[in-house]
Parts: structure tokens; C-alpha cells; sequence
């Protein structure tokens, strides 16, 4: 069955790929599964149909027969635990790559969209100046940590995994700034990431979606 994904009619991050719908259409694409997307407004977000699949009315989820997911990084693993592709086969390994996903979404992703929704809604606050300092050091220290583990390899634990996938599209947010450009190695991992064939086509797909839909 054909599983059924949701995204933004008209997305805010204007096609960049920042959209959580991102992180499902490259899991899909990497695992080579067909899927359809349902396009929704930010009022239909907020309507009892959608919110009986996903309660805070966001987007993305995921139906599939009679499973209904929503938040990204789970629906990312039930793809990664239901195809081959984004999982190791051995049992530990397995197990970092799942954790590599909790620490992205966990430990490396909060202060890094806490400084994006920053930039935006506080600017006009007294406290800008020293609560983007502070979110900036944050995300510093967090990059430094995951530059030293990463070294020289091609990707956080042996091959590509989910856990690379959950990552690279948290240290995305970070390609307008310079920050991401202290860490070459973090540069380059992004970069390889962005490479891939399956990252290519879910970004032109949710490219597609932005430049179909006319601004209103």
C-alpha cells in the first residue's frame, strides 16, 4: 500500500528543504518507496481532520492502511524499521544509529531552531542581542562535540543511516549562517549528504510544491 505523507500547501522555509516534510520524503526516497502527498493549508492544519491524526496540527504525518503517524523522526524509523536501507543489519549498530536519531532531534536540533525562530519573532525584544549570543554558544558547543566524534568519516557510524539523515537535515538550518562553515568537516558532511540521489529528489519535490502554488 501506497502510504499517504502531508506537507505544507505553501511552505515558510520557501522550498529550502527545511521542512519537516523533508526528513520523510528523503527516508522514502532513500528506502525506494512510492508515496503520495497531501497538501494542506495552515487552516486546514488546524481543522479536526487533520487534528485527529496529528494533535498540535502540524504537519508531517504519515497514514499508511490503518496506521496514522505524525512527528518526523517517528515516522522516519517506522520507514527505516519497515525497509532496507536505513538500518544496519547488526543489532548494536542498529542500536547507535537509533540513537544518533534521538540526539539529532534531541541534543543538536533545539537550539539550533530556537536561533532560527529568534531571528524571527525577537528581534524587536531588549533581550535579542544577548539571547541570540547565548543560543549561538549553545549550538557551538554542540557542533564542536559532534565535529570531534565525526573526524574524518565519511558518516557518524559506518555507512549512511537514519541517524545521518535526522542530522544532516537539523545542521541544514544552519546554511544561511557562517556557524555551520567553522566545522569543515560538518560542511562537507552536509554536503555529501546533499549529494545523494534519494536527498535530490525529495528536495525537488518539495521544491515543486512551492513554485506550483501561486503566493497569495
Amino acid at each position: 500500500m501506497t502510504p499517504t505523507i502531508t506537507a505544507f500547501e505553501r511552505s515558510p522555509d520557501r522550498g529550502k528543504g527545511l521542512a519537516r516534510d523533508m526528513r520523510v520524503r528523503w527516508a522514502l526516497e532513500e528506502v525506494g518507496q512510492p508515496y503520495d502527498v497531501r497538501l494542506l493549508s495552515f487552516k486546514a492544519m488546524k481543522e479536526p481532520a487533520h487534528l485527529a491524526i496529528q494533535p498540535f496540527g502540524q504537519i508531517p504525518t504519515y497514514e499508511e492502511g490503518d496506521l496514522a503517524l505524525f512527528e518526523s523522526g517517528a515516522i522516519v524509523l517506522h520507514i527505516a524499521e519497515r525497509h532496507a536501507g536505513l538500518l544496519p543489519d547488526d543489532a548494536n549498530a542498529r542500536a547507535r544509529a537509533i540513537a544518533w536519531m534521538f540526539a539529532a532531534l534531541n541534543t543538536v536540533e533545539p537550539p539550533i531552531f530556537d536561533r532560527a525562530l529568534c531571528k524571527i519573532l525577537e528581534r524587536d525584544k531588549p533581550w535579542y542581542e544577548q539571547r541570540l549570543r547565548y543560543l549561538e554558544d549553545s549550538i557551538r558547543n554542540r557542533l564542536e562535540r559532534l565535529s570531534v566524534r565525526l573526524g574524518d568519516a565519511e558518516w557518524l557510524d559506518g555507512a549512511f543511516s537514519a541517524g545521518d539523515l535526522l542530522m544532516v537535515t537539523v545542521l541544514l538550518r544552519l546554511k544561511a549562517s557562517d556557524i555551520l562553515d567553522e566545522y569543515p568537516n560538518l560542511a562537507a558532511y552536509v554536503a555529501r549528504a546533499e549529494a545523494r540521489p534519494a536527498y535530490k529528489r525529495a528536495f525537488d519535490a518539495q521544491l515543486a510544491v512551492f513554485t506550483a502554488v501561486p503566493a497569495g
